[in-house]
């Protein structure tokens, strides 16, 4: 029976980064024009000329879509799907990984302290592997008809002038805020797994027949509310990370000095000329982007891993 079990291990990872891939592009799909905004908002500190001004998320989606077409509001796109895609399935592969080598080692059920484990590890070996691919999104959706330079004029392109034009350790600006956000993964999976325990239970209370399995029990409505529900409460809490490397990621000026030196410039600038609410610039269109896209994340998920079940069970 061990070698049965043993075999099916690594599959059944791969299966878990299939499911999150796919749910990464659904994700990505449904609500860029948003990502767009977000990203704009976030890098405009008031001061930077090249970067247009808007009052609201409505009527920034309005203008893109005026002065630079569907093409404006898609900004980015392919490095998004790119990332998303490649984020969601490497999260889930390795916190899966993480999970199943923490409950090797113990009987009862993973405690909400080893779910933050798994989910943190998880999420710093992803921001290792795609902070280029988000630096390269970061800067195509901040190009519009203000800017300075020479516009990219796609994902290789921008690929290859900032190899050019800066070296390879730009690729990985923006790195320390990131894996700061590793907290944003772990307070999101760490509330999810604890808010499906609770809601398996809920369902649970009162059953007179034989309890069905955690799958069969949760609908699309449930893994909709949990993973709303999960991501609200990350974003609330590490939203300023994600602000605090969009300006690090942003292009230099033509004459090739960084609008912030590092982290910590960042936040002197930030809290001395915004105060607290430039910590959270573009907070509303990431809200309305990523609490819905979670909920479409996590019923994709949940609903490739039944089919991928389904399919190795009857085998």
């Amino acid at each position: 029976m061990r070698p049965r079990v043993s075999m099916s291990q690594p599959r059944w990872q791969w299966e878990n980064a299939t499911a999150g891939a796919v749910a990464g592009f659904a994700t990505v799909a449904a609500a860029h024009p948003l990502d767009v905004v977000r990203t704009r908002f976030q890098a405009n500190d008031g001061r930077v000329v090249c970067l247009p001004a808007y009052r609201n998320t409505a009527q920034a989606l309005f203008t893109i879509a005026r002065s630079e077409g569907l093409r404006g509001l898609y900004a980015g796109f392919l490095p998004a799907v790119l990332g998303s895609s490649l984020s969601w399935g490497l999260y889930f592969f390795f916190y899966g990984r993480a999970k199943e080598r923490y409950s090797a080692k113990r009987e009862e059920s993973l405690s909400p302290g080893l779910h933050l484990a798994s989910a943190a590890e998880a999420g710093a070996l992803v921001s290792l592997c795609t902070n280029p691919v988000w630096l390269i999104k970061t800067r195509l959706q901040l190009q519009n008809p203000l800017h300075q330079t020479q516009p990219y004029s796609g994902f290789y392109d921008a690929f290859r002038t900032i190899l050019r034009e800066e070296g390879w350790r730009a690729l990985y600006k923006g790195i320390v805020p990131s894996l700061f956000l590793v907290s944003h993964g772990a307070i999101q999976f760490t509330s999810y797994e604890e808010l499906r325990k609770v809601i398996i239970e809920l369902k649970a209370k009162g059953r007179t027949e034989r309890p069905e399995s955690a799958d069969e029990m949760l609908n699309s409505v449930d893994y909709a509310i949990l993973g709303a529900s999960s991501k609200l409460a990350a974003i609330l809490m590490s939203y300023p990370f994600q602000v605090i490397r969009t300006r690090l990621q942003q292009r230099p000026y033509t004459d090739g000095t960084p609008r912030y030196m590092d982290t910590w410039h960042v936040v002197k600038e930030t809290a001395r000329f915004e105060g607290l609410r430039g910590f959270y610039k573009g907070i509303t269109p990431n809200i309305l982007k990523n609490v819905p896209a979670s909920s479409i994340t996590f019923i994709v998920y949940e609903n490739v891993m039944k089919l991928l079940r389904l399919g190795r069970t009857k085998e």
